[in-house]
């Protein structure tokens, strides 16, 4: 096996193993779009551009995956101004703490 081959095997070892994982931890997907990556530039060094290519854009949706998926844990300043809206009642809101003001 030429190191090549034994970078492309390792590439998409990784890919398959952090796909697999990615429910566990944001981590993962992190290091799914990281595999792609490597994926890529194996398409890219054996001389399947098409294939270097489509692990490139799947780099770049796994890791606009990772951002949401990291980010949606943490608040936002701009999802928490968007909730005041003049619009926005009291009297809709349905969380628990809202409940029992209201009881």
């Amino acid at each position: 096996m030429s190191p090549l081959t034994i970078f492309g095997l390792f590439a998409v070892t990784a890919m398959l193993v952090c796909y697999a994982l990615e429910e566990k931890s944001p981590w993962f997907v992190l290091a799914f779009a990281g595999a792609c990556a490597l994926g890529s530039i194996y398409g890219f060094l054996q001389g399947a551009w098409p294939f270097g290519v489509v692990e490139a854009i799947w780099a770049l949706i796994a890791l606009r995956r990772w951002w949401r998926v990291s980010s949606a844990g943490r608040p936002r300043r701009r999802a928490a101004l968007k909730a005041r809206t003049w619009f926005s009642s009291p009297l809709k809101r349905t969380t628990p703490l809202h409940r029992k003001d209201r009881d």
